[in-house]
């Protein structure tokens, strides 16, 4: 894995251009540390540039870009990748062609040269998490392509000069471009269309697709068993990221019992090292402790404070280039530093199952099956923005690598067209006469083998918990408590000034968006951030699932009270629309008694009335104070000008007007 840049028709000199794209490069050092090297054509508008971090072939043969001399021009790639079954590929579809090195990320270039092409087919035999930049100096082509879940980050952009832009991550690009966005997962782009084709298509991803094929318990651990034991391939030192949970806790233990047998892994006959963190005391400590016990690993136990992630916010975001996750990403940041430190390079985790059987506690809300299964293909579509954005990078950060089996392809194909009806929560319901249907039931049942036990039966039937709470319910408490202390009363009442777009609905998220746009200041930049409430990492399309989440954002699985074990004393913080109800009211009264005293100028005071008014009307919907906030406005309306009157508009009603209807504008 590593970091990778990518330029098509960059203007300018060849030396200055390369000076640029160094420094550019070196944004993303800390993706590859081990080496880096830039190639640029000779007329310097063409470039690739790679940061290294070796894994697979460790020696100077796997270092990239790649290069295929040939007489009618070269070919020059970079890869971002673990391309599992690259052997496959080679023994399939290169039969005979020598490639001098055992890279996995050396087979696009060669696949290119044999075909002539990397074809929407071809990407389809890949498996793996990859991103690939590649140029062909005979035809002037230029591709790039990306896995189809997006695992591996990749970022795309416009340069002033017209030049087309690629980056691992977006530090690289924001300078440099005038505009960018997200690269999405499973498309390629070739430069011989200009057209973004989505080459990942399986049955699945269409929202009117509800499958009904009965789970087969037998096929789906034997499934993930093998997604494990491919993500053991390495020629570096591997681990597993323990928090206790039943999604890491069965990577562990699956990777602990293939490891001795995986032919492609580096530490066969050594122990298997695991590794935790949290507050002092938490859920997830404990439970680590109780897994790595009963699987026999290597066990690895860190903690942290409050103060210290707090101290790591700034850095966090600049790394993970996001403002949501952060709760979860701090102690993953944490620990990442603390695992490289030890000369681990790879690690594996559980990010994915949550999303695939519907593990999150508003999960149990879900109204029908069709309903449960288009949040699932929701989910697993937009984890480039979420979970696997926070585990790729806050990773990556120290240079470690994060794999997901829960992610693979062939598993995702059986797991996702399992009928939604078998995911569905009923705690009611015991199927096997003992066990509550709880959130992922069917994953739990499949590892359920009293004769040679994956898990504790404590840790198999472990209720959900989210990362962010498991490693201490202090670390979010104590989160909010600082956000509350630095983000004043002042600051907190102008902050739809300070944010005009998507402004900010508790006073951690106003204090996680500043230090984010103190990085990346820019609107593309902006663009890339998910929006929208969430309860209990919901998308905002699950918020209508109850009544009662309406107008609410909070993360946290304790905000499904009814449902977490530990929700007693927890408070769902007001809506920020609630909570700006009695000011708008305020307001809308104030600029039509202006506008009353004033009638020659309410014309302009009306009209901003009325748009307020419109904007109100859609929102009021949803929130009863939005309701009883819409009379003032209504008054506004039926303000009568009085004929043949003229004045100036005064200060005070422009004033009022224009923020009743800016602020409205804003629901």
């Amino acid at each position: 894995m590593c970091g990778i840049i990518g330029v098509l028709g960059m203007a300018g000199s060849h030396e200055a251009n390369r000076r640029q794209i160094l420094e550019l490069s070196k944004l993303l050092r800390h993706r590859g540390p081990d080496a880096n090297a830039v190639w640029g054509d000779d007329a310097g508008a063409t470039w690739i540039a790679h940061e290294r971090l070796t894994v697979v072939d460790v020696s100077d043969a796997g270092r990239q870009p790649f290069f295929i001399e040939r007489p009618e021009g070269r070919i020059i790639w970079a890869m971002n990748s673990e391309v599992y079954n690259h052997e496959h590929l080679k023994a399939k579809f290169l039969e005979g062609v020598q490639i001098p090195t055992k890279s996995d990320s050396a087979v696009p270039g060669y696949l290119y040269a044999k075909y002539g092409e990397i074809s929407n087919e071809m990407l389809n035999n890949f498996d793996g998490m990859y991103t690939c930049v590649l140029y062909d100096e005979a035809k002037k082509e230029f591709v790039a392509f990306r896995d189809p879940i997006g695992i591996c980050p990749l970022y795309w952009g416009r340069g002033a000069d017209g030049s087309v832009w690629f980056a691992s991550e977006m530090k690289a690009l924001q300078k440099h471009c005038t505009t960018f966005d997200i690269f999405p997962p499973g498309h390629v782009w070739r430069s011989s269309t200009g057209q973004l084709e989505r080459w990942y298509q399986p049955d699945w991803i269409n929202m009117d697709h509800i499958p009904d094929n009965k789970v087969d318990l037998v096929a789906l651990r034997e499934a993930f068993e093998a997604a494990v034991t491919k993500r053991l391939m390495s020629d570096v030192p591997l681990g597993v990221l323990l928090s206790g949970g039943l999604d890491s806790s069965l990577v562990a233990s699956v990777a602990m019992r293939h490891l001795q047998e995986a032919e492609n892994a580096f530490d066969r006959g050594q122990p298997l090292h695991t590794f935790s963190i949290g507050i002092k005391g938490s859920p997830d400590l404990v439970n680590a402790r109780k897994v790595a016990e009963f699987l026999g690993t290597r066990h690895h136990e860190f903690h942290f404070t409050v103060e210290e992630g707090i101290d790591a916010l700034k850095d966090l975001i600049w790394h993970i280039e996001s403002y949501e996750q952060v709760r979860a990403a701090v102690p993953m940041y944490l620990l990442a530093r603390r695992i490289k430190a030890m000369g681990i390079k790879v690690v594996l985790s559980g990010e994915g199952a949550d999303e695939v059987f519907g593990g999150y506690l508003y999960f149990h809300k879900a109204p029908n099956r069709e309903e449960f299964q288009k949040e699932l293909v929701r989910k697993v579509t937009r984890l480039h923005q979420w979970d696997v954005l926070r585990a790729n990078k806050s990773c990556f950060a120290f240079g470690l690598e994060a794999r997901v089996p829960f992610l693979d392809k062939a598993f995702l194909q059986l797991a996702m067209n399992i009928d939604p009806a078998e995911k569905m929560c009923d705690r009611e319901d015991k199927p096997d006469g003992v066990h509550p249907r709880s959130e992922k039931y069917i994953l739990r049942k499949a590892f359920d083998t009293p004769e040679r036990p994956f898990l504790p039966e404590s840790v198999l039937w472990r209720q959900k918990e989210q990362f962010s709470d498991g490693v201490g319910y202090d670390w979010v408490d104590g989160l909010k408590e600082y956000a509350n202390k630095v983000v004043t009363d002042e600051m907190w009442a102008d902050r739809f000034n300070r944010f005009p777009e998507h402004t900010p609905r508790t006073r951690e998220y106003y204090l996680l968006r500043s230090l984010f746009e103190q990085q990346y200041p820019s609107k593309s930049a902006l663009d890339t951030v998910p929006k929208g409430l969430s309860i209990a990492c919901s998308t905002p399309e699950a918020v209508s699932w109850d009544p009662s989440w309406a107008n609410t954002h909070e993360i946290s699985g304790r905000a499904i009270l009814d449902v977490h074990a530990s929700a007693d004393g927890f408070v769902v913080e007001k809506s920020v629309h609630e909570e700006l109800a009695a000011e708008v009211a305020a307001a809308a009264a104030a600029a039509t008694a202006a506008a009353s005293r004033t009638p020659a100028g309410a014309a302009r005071c009306v009209a901003a009335c009325r748009h307020a008014a419109g904007s109100l009307s859609s929102a009021a919907a949803v929130a009863a104070p939005l309701r009883r906030a819409a009379a003032p406005l209504a008054a506004a309306r039926r303000v009568v000008l009085p004929a043949n009157r003229t004045a100036m508009f005064t200060a005070a009603a422009r004033v009022r007007a224009a923020a009743v209807s800016g602020a409205l504008r804003r629901f």
